[in-house]
């Protein structure tokens, strides 16, 4: 909604929400910075967008709870966000756009800020509340890991197209070019001369 696309639309739901502003979709988003508030508590952090939403304040307090045990923070919500590890964050700014119930979540590079570790807890944490929840992620990386273990559906972009789009097994066995086959993993690139093509074979050495 702070971007006007230059040709086609932008369908949730059935709905065609191309020309709706931000506060209009029915969507939620995870930011990379996670953008807690750090003079509220954990609690206040989560209720926060429903109260804006004119939930009343005891009602989303109530919600917030329930947020809080869905990502596993059952028991912190009276703390302040720096009395919290990296992960914990991370957590709690999935909790805050679940409780909301969006049509669709969507995280630029949520996990970008945690160390290696982390990242591959927290990436499969995610991954088993989309699929418990069925809610549908848009789900924005630079890392190819990340990319084929959260996935059901992987769209590659390059200079802003569209590259490939497709299931992650399908991007990693059919490229669609040399440069999606370098995208995904080193080994799907070998270099090598091709001596001969015959239908859908090839001789190479």
């Amino acid at each position: 909604g702070l971007e006007t696309p230059t040709e086609g639309a932008i369908m949730i739901g059935g709905q065609d929400v191309t020309r709706l502003p931000p506060n209009r979709r029915d969507v939620t988003m995870v930011f990379q910075s996670y953008a807690l508030f750090p003079h509220m508590s954990v609690l206040a952090n989560i209720a926060y967008g429903l109260e804006s939403e004119g939930i009343a304040k005891a009602e989303a307090r109530g919600m917030a709870e329930k947020g809080l045990d869905l990502v596993g923070l059952a028991g912190l919500g009276e703390r302040l966000p720096s009395e919290l590890s990296g992960g914990q964050q991370q957590r709690v700014a999935v909790a805050r756009a679940l409780v909301l119930e969006p049509q669709v979540l969507l995280l630029d590079e949520p996990l970008s800020n945690l160390d290696a570790r982390l990242r591959r807890r927290v990436r499969t944490e995610i991954r088993e509340l989309q699929q418990r929840l069925g809610f549908t992620a848009v789900y924005v990386t630079h890392d190819q890991d990340e990319a084929l273990a959260v996935s059901d559906r992987i769209v590659v972009m390059k200079d802003g197209v569209i590259a490939q789009d497709g299931a992650p097994r399908d991007l990693y066995e059919s490229p669609a070019s040399e440069f999606i086959a370098d995208f995904i993993g080193e080994a799907n690139v070998i270099e090598c001369e091709v001596l001969s093509v015959e239908g859908e074979l090839a001789r190479v050495r």
